[in-house]
């Protein structure tokens, strides 16, 4: 079964996104960085929520989990591996599982990074990245390492283009600049910066991106890519130094 049809991208605090979805009897939401607008999603749509998925650790995407499991009763699904730093989980999952939600399967992958623990889950046409694989971006190696995170992201290879990447952040028009750094000529960074600030200037959020433009636009996708290599200075050398040498750009950025 298919997500996207009932897919609801709701701001939380400055920055921060969590995604509703419907799956025959069930209704899911994938982080949770505030219970406020989440609740009120549900009331506006008169959905009972049933699952809460979560990402990682890191309080912007796990602060709203109490409140919104008083509030619903909402059963919480996330990494077992990691289950000393989520909130208590119902249902503690691992890498490599498939998890039904409805009528709806997704594959549990590490893309472990930006958090060792770090989980998507990857539905049909959906998937659910919080900080790992983000729109024109990746999120900041905090305890990973850019070998681990490229490792992560080289998952997506084989998936298609049109699947959605529903990521945790508002960070699209930056990662974008950043991008044009890399490669300044590009008539799809170009193409892809008007179309987000357009969206911006209305209130509307960027993500859900397609993967298929992440592929054209995003640099940590695109270490194999000369223009790429020639901007980081690691023409001849292999992808993931490559990768490496564009995050700590971006960390500078």
């Amino acid at each position: 079964m298919t997500l996207a049809p009932s897919l609801v991208t709701v701001p939380c605090l400055s920055d921060n996104y969590a995604f509703l979805f419907r799956s025959g009897d069930r209704v899911g939401v994938v982080d949770v960085p505030d219970a406020g607008p989440i609740l009120a999603a549900l009331k506006e749509r008169d959905w009972t929520l049933t699952d809460i998925l979560l990402t990682h650790h890191h309080w912007d995407h796990v602060d709203g989990v109490a409140d919104l499991v008083a509030e619903t009763g909402a059963k919480v699904w996330g990494n077992a591996e990691d289950a000393e730093r989520l909130p208590p989980l119902d249902n503690p999952v691992r890498p490599g599982d498939t998890i039904r939600i409805g009528e709806a399967e997704a594959r549990v992958w590490d893309v472990s990074g930006h958090t060792i623990g770090h989980v998507a889950f990857v539905f049909e046409d959906v998937a659910f990245t919080g900080d790992s694989l983000m729109a024109a971006g990746c999120g900041r190696l905090f305890e990973g390492t850019a070998e681990r995170m490229h490792r992560s992201l080289s998952q997506f290879a084989d998936l298609p283009d049109d699947l959605l990447i529903a990521s945790g952040h508002e960070y699209t028009a930056a990662n974008l600049a950043f991008a044009a750094t890399l490669e300044p000529g590009s008539a799809a960074l170009n193409s892809r910066a008007s179309e987000v600030g357009a969206l911006r200037a209305e209130g509307v959020p960027s993500v859900p991106s397609t993967l298929g433009e992440e592929r054209h636009t995003n640099p940590f996708l695109r270490s194999h890519v000369d223009a790429v290599k020639a901007a980081t200075g690691t023409i001849g050398q292999s992808d993931e130094t490559t990768f490496a040498a564009a995050r700590r750009a971006k960390d500078a950025f």
